[in-house]
């Protein structure tokens, strides 16, 4: 029944799209909802592309069954062809009546906040931990490779090949001909394509990478492409027999021996050895030799050259993809930067708070879109809150050092978080009443002293040090009496008073 097959089309294509509307009025909080909606959409487009394409060929009718089947619909009786379409549908529910029936409306529901999915979706198992939903690249197993290539003379760490994996210039054209180098690019180009095809679904990506493609083309045939320039010919030429290249080196077949660079195979052609093997050649009328190597030479080029396009192919591609996924890169190295001052704990922690975010973090508890002013905020690691009431990012939790206690006994053994605060509440009111209380009037000389007996005996050696300074201030002065007897000032008076002198 070609009628009924395309009314179901149609239908379904309706509720394909009324389905996708829905989804587009989601505002997801969190990049595991916004990719799952991502990529949801991305299916129904899918499906509506094949639906339509297979309803156009259904209205092509090249076979006339769809016009065979209209005109019996619109000549014959009504009802008896309405009976004869329900008695094969009778008849295949009779033989299976515990057939079920797609229920294309649950099928397209939206799934309500706050309700589980009933199995993983697609984005729980696309990415690794180190990705975190595509927002990082997790490029280690590529930096093992990379470090592993011959030809690759200085060791670089996994940052450093964050900020260089996209420069080919540290591994020359001849290691880059061999099949480690081929495999490790290939596998870079792939994953950084398949990565961006990852978190996004719905950028029309098929037509970005067929524009690079034909750009890459362009440059191959004006010989522009970076790195992989056609070597021009200077003008010299080479006398004597045809060479053979392997792809490592020249072959003379003359002499049968194979020479590293262009360079020392010109020199060889003057050496006389190669002219007196040239010439006994020459003298057996060895022509059919000379021609095969001359073919077999140009074959190997042929095919050296076809294996240069793959390779350089491949890192147009790998500039391509990481020039267009700048922000992934930069926060890949930030997060690998930040990581790296963490402890296991703090790691532990961290991916705990992640997890528990996904399974129970803002709105999975059922509350209304509308009521976002009034939602709980989810925090964890216990974060302090930032200016918009929502918790400062993690990073700038641990720059700041707000994780480390600092307890004061002063302050009645109040513990302030961070050294900043720590430091800023020693010109405090807590801080100077807890001072006061203990008799110490003066606060400039008491800074980073937080114990009780501490500044009490720092009090008690001021206290000492004026009286005797001042002890000292009195002993400068001296007297002499009528006798000639030198004696400080204060002894001088008191003898006076007692009019001994």
């Amino acid at each position: 029944m070609l009628i009924e097959d395309l009314r179901y089309i149609h239908e379904d294509n309706e509720r394909l799209e009324a389905a996708i509307a829905e989804r587009f009025e989601e505002q997801p909080r969190h990049i595991r909802d916004r990719l799952a909606r991502d990529h949801q959409i991305a299916g129904f487009l899918d499906r509506i592309r094949q639906q339509s394409q297979k309803a156009l060929e259904l209205y092509k009718d090249d076979s006339g069954d769809l016009l065979r089947e209209t005109q019996s619909i619109g000549t014959g009786d009504p009802y008896q062809q309405f009976y004869d379409r329900l008695k094969p549908v009778k008849e295949f529910h009779k033989r299976n009546p515990n057939e079920p029936v797609e229920n294309l409306e649950r099928a397209y529901k939206r799934r309500a906040i706050g309700e589980d999915a009933p199995f993983p979706t697609e984005v729980d198992t696309m990415f690794t931990g180190e990705e975190a939903f595509g927002r990082y690249f997790d490029m280690m197993a590529l930096h093992e490779e990379f470090v592993n290539l011959p030809g690759v003379k200085r060791r670089v760490n996994y940052m450093q090949y964050l900020d260089s994996f996209d420069k080919f210039d540290q591994v020359s054209k001849q290691d880059k001909m061999r099949e480690e180098y081929f495999s490790y690019v290939n596998s870079l180009s792939q994953y950084l394509e398949t990565f961006m095809q990852r978190i996004k679904p719905l950028e029309g990506l098929e037509k970005l990478f067929a524009t690079w493609d034909s750009d890459f083309e362009k440059d191959w045939e004006e010989n522009k492409v970076e790195g992989w320039e056609k070597e021009q010919p200077n003008g010299a030429t080479h006398d004597g027999p045809a060479t053979q290249g392997t792809g490592e080196g020249i072959w003379c077949a003359d002499c049968e021996k194979e020479f590293k660079t262009d360079n020392v195979y010109r020199a060889h052609l003057t050496g006389k050895k190669h002219i007196r093997a040239a010439a006994a050649r020459e003298a057996t009328g060895d022509d059919n030799t000379s021609n095969g190597a001359k073919s077999t030479a140009k074959n190997t080029v042929s095919v050296q050259r076809l294996k240069e396009r793959a390779i350089a192919e491949r890192e147009f591609r790998v500039k391509k993809l990481s020039g267009a996924m700048q922000t992934e890169r930069s926060d890949t190295r930030a997060n690998v930067e930040r990581k790296a001052g963490m402890t296991e704990k703090e790691r532990a922690q961290e991916l705990q708070a992640l997890y528990e975010e996904d399974l129970g973090g803002p709105g999975a508890n059922g509350a209304e879109e509308g009521d976002s002013d009034d939602e709980k905020i989810y925090n964890p690691l216990k974060l302090p809150l930032a200016w918009d009431g929502k918790p400062i990012p993690f990073w700038l939790y641990k720059l700041h050092g707000l994780g480390v206690e600092f307890a004061c006994e002063i302050c009645g053994n109040y513990v302030y978080m961070g050294r900043r605060a720590f430091d800023k509440h020693f010109s405090e009111a807590r801080h100077l009443y807890g001072l006061k209380c203990l008799g110490i009037t003066s606060s400039g000389l008491f800074r980073d002293i937080t114990g009780i007996e501490e500044a009490k005996a720092l009090w008690e050696k001021i206290n000492k040090e004026k009286k005797t300074e001042t002890s000292q201030v009195d002993n400068v002065v001296q007297m002499e009496d009528s006798e000639g007897n030198v004696m400080p000032e204060k002894v001088y008076y008191d003898l006076q008073k007692q009019g001994l002198l």
